[in-house]
């Protein structure tokens, strides 16, 4: 059994700091199966534990694993300075949890964007040790051809990368779009590989991370979930 004080279960799941919500209990804002709570000291068993603040239900998550699908525009960083940050497309209390992006994605690249506030989990899905393969569909400014196909699967340099990089793999979706699976994870890898290649890179997708597909989570673009158990087996173990 796994208890603790309702005021340090709140403050756990980033309502605040405990003096905050013990005045939230202290205010009968604070719900447990129905009834409202009346004293911030009660142990409560947390395991499969619910209950509503502000009349808003909530499950006790010792950390939280999500999956956003992004949209364009927004930055992949707790602070940022040129765009909206992807924090702001989830609940104010992640935010205060320290719910932070796995690994980037450019303010203009959509897509799937993993979060969570394990860090251990976060390091792990980010490390190029590991060999993650990402799945993107790049829009190109020139018709796609079999050359360029060549040229990413072989290898092309970059400036600061003291060898070629490769795609793991390639497709010709159509005219214009063109599937890269890379497992590096390089400061804008994917527009820097295409431009190396004779081509430029016009829209970016991330469409899937090992074998967590985007698709497959019916997520509108902003829109995001919480991780199951199944979806987190699709993803290389930490």
């Amino acid at each position: 059994m796994n208890k603790l004080s309702l005021d340090r279960i709140l403050q756990s799941q980033g309502f605040g700091a405990r003096k905050w919500c013990q005045q939230l209990v202290a205010d009968g804002e604070v719900e447990i199966a129905g009834v409202a709570a009346t004293d911030y000291r009660s142990s409560i068993e947390t395991d499969g534990l619910v209950f509503r603040v502000f009349g808003e239900e909530w499950q006790f998550r010792k950390q939280i694993y999500i999956a956003l699908h992004k949209p364009a525009d927004y930055e992949c960083s707790r602070k940022p300075s040129h765009h909206a940050g992807v924090l702001s497309l989830l609940p104010e209390q992640f935010s205060n949890r320290d719910v932070q992006p796995v690994g980037r994605l450019d303010h203009d690249t959509t897509g799937l964007l993993l979060m969570s506030d394990d860090g251990a989990f976060i390091h792990a899905q980010s490390s190029p040790k590991r060999h993650i393969p990402k799945v993107y569909v790049a829009t190109t400014h020139d018709p796609v051809t079999p050359q360029l196909v060549e040229k990413l699967l072989t290898g092309v340099k970059l400036h600061d990368e003291p060898a070629p990089l490769a795609a793991v793999s390639c497709v010709i979706l159509d005219t214009h779009r063109i599937e890269i699976v890379l497992e590096q994870g390089k400061y804008h890898q994917v527009k820097r590989m295409l431009a190396a290649a004779g081509n430029h890179c016009t829209a970016l997708c991330r469409t899937q991370i090992g074998q967590l597909r985007l698709d497959a989570l019916n997520l509108a673009a902003g829109e995001w979930c919480y991780l199951s158990d199944a979806q987190m087996a699709l993803l290389v173990p930490a």
